[in-house]
């Protein structure tokens, strides 16, 4: 690996900026805009994982996942998997290496997110924070305002203010053990529609104003975060954060105007020499395909090495069109003799997207996610995803917050069945009882534990930003927490077994 260039190395001609504007890199492997009708709820809902209050049931229920009888594959039915073995009790509890004040932060985050009472009139709350022109009620103009939203869900949720605080929380997060932070930056780019306006009118021209006003900003913002990631880490980044240009040339398919182009390919230039990776977003339905021709566009320019991927594409799992994206994908990797970057979310765009885009249920989903998640890992055609010849290079980033399907990728890389990389990734301050299971596991392994699983590498997710550029993203956490209650009762209840279990432990009574 190259050694990191100079802070203020770029390829293309963009300002320095006191603030760094860009977008918004959601994390898609939650449902980020969420439906309101109770169907829909269902749909997204997660079962608990973890019965309450008991780890023994916990690890009882970790050895049980292949007799499941849902829809989705167990991992006795995967190619290249055996069941894992029967010893797969943590040595310690998972949150035991959480410092106190994140276990206590996350406990009242989520008692607020799983409250019926609650958490309507804190989503009204942020809601008001989040849109509002008033001074008063934005969080940079406002000391008192942005000190409770600091030490409070930012702290939860964010990285950082500025580079110092980002590389401190970083640090801290891999001291803890964490493998490495997927970032990205909070601030979005929103045009107004007399700007929306100008862009069409000009039929999508590259006019000097939009290079200013859109491309720029978007493209310092991206550049500063890959500076501040670490070698090993990713940064996720959306196109359309590039302003109203790129979402223009991505609706009809077209390739990146000049500058943008340029733009873009400086940011997978950066990345690339610094080791780090890039996760391209999914986003709207109607961009996405333009945005896969960008990705395996600069895939095949940068993930040239079989054993290592800079570019890597999401996919959604609840379309039922991505088994057949994704073969086509592999196919073109497989004869271009690039590797491709997997990116495995379940989706975000339920509530704005067609529904016909989508699984009729979520078993249909859940067995989507599971069986690409199989073929990717294993390096073998499934029954999800069919191809010919050999499998071609690929790289995996199971994003979610499933404990099930954390479990069965679990096992086939315990079982010794998994022949490419891969990361499991959840949002910074949310299913902390999974990621954290997974730093046990991997800190038992390099521990000389015989019993211990293999290296698990888990990253985290979170953005950096002011307080005030980050209340978007905030506000979205807190809605989606809204449509995913078991899936916060489950972490509210892991939370306050670990309280419990430490003050058993300070005055001895486990």
């Amino acid at each position: 690996m190259k050694p990191a260039p100079p802070r203020g190395f770029t390829c293309l001609p963009v300002r320095r900026a006191s603030t760094l504007p860009t977008s918004a890199a959601s994390f898609s492997s939650t449902n980020a805009l969420l439906p309101t009708t109770l169907a829909a709820r269902a749909y997204h809902g997660h079962k608990a994982t973890f019965p309450r209050g008991s780890f023994a049931l916990m690890t009882q229920h970790r050895r049980c996942i292949h007799s499941s009888d849902r829809k989705s594959s167990t991992v006795a039915e995967l190619p290249g998997a055996v069941p894992p073995p029967a010893n797969l009790e943590p040595s310690r509890a998972p949150l035991s290496v959480l410092p106190l004040s994140m276990i206590l932060r996350s406990l009242a985050t989520t008692v607020v997110s799983s409250s019926p009472l609650l958490l309507p009139p804190s989503l009204q709350i942020m809601t008001l924070l989040a849109h509002s022109t008033n001074a008063v009620f934005n969080p940079d103009r406002n000391p008192v305002l942005r000190y409770f939203l600091k030490k409070s869900f930012y702290a939860q949720f964010c990285a950082g203010e500025n580079p110092a605080e980002v590389q401190a929380t970083i640090s801290r997060l891999k001291n803890i053990g964490f493998t490495g932070v997927i970032l990205g930056y909070a601030r979005e780019v929103v045009l107004t529609e007399k700007q929306a306006e100008e862009v069409e009118s000009a039929a999508g021209q590259e006019t000097q104003k939009v290079i200013d006003n859109e491309i720029v900003p978007w493209a310092e913002g991206t550049l500063e975060t890959v500076r501040l990631a670490q070698p090993g880490d990713f940064v996720a980044l959306k196109f359309t954060g590039a302003g109203s240009l790129a979402v223009h040339e991505l609706k009809h398919k077209l390739p990146a105007s000049p500058y943008l182009y340029k733009s873009i390919n400086s940011i997978c230039q950066l990345a690339h020499e610094r080791g780090v990776r890039l996760l391209f977003d999914a986003e709207q339905d109607a961009l996405q395909d333009g945005i896969d021709d960008w990705t395996m566009e600069f895939a095949n320019k940068y993930n040239t090495e079989p054993d290592s991927c800079t570019i890597y594409g999401t996919y959604q799992a609840y379309k039922k069109k991505t088994p057949a994206v994704l073969e086509r994908h592999l196919a073109t990797a497989q004869e271009g003799r690039f590797s491709l970057g997997v990116k495995l979310v379940r989706g975000a765009y339920l509530g704005s997207d067609p529904r016909e885009c989508f699984f009729d249920t979520k078993a249909d989903t859940d067995a989507c996610y599971d069986g690409v998640a199989a073929s990717i890992l294993t390096r073998q055609w499934n029954a999800t995803l069919a191809g010919n010849g050999e499998y071609p290079a690929a790289h995996l980033v199971l994003a979610t917050h499933n404990a099930e399907s954390v479990q069965k990728a679990r096992a086939i890389c315990d079982a010794g069945g998994a022949k490419s990389e891969i990361a499991f990734a959840q949002l910074q301050g949310m299913a902390d009882e999974i990621s954290c299971e997974l730093v046990e596991a991997s800190q038992s392994a390099r521990a000389g534990d015989v019993s211990a699983t293999p290296n698990l590498p888990a990253y985290k997710y979170l953005v950096w930003g002011t307080t005030g550029e980050c209340m978007k993203y905030l506000l979205r956490r807190a809605q989606e927490n809204k449509d995913a209650v078991q899936r916060t009762k489950s972490g509210r209840d892991a939370m306050w077994a670990e309280v419990l279990r430490r003050v058993k432990n300070t005055f001895r009574l486990a």
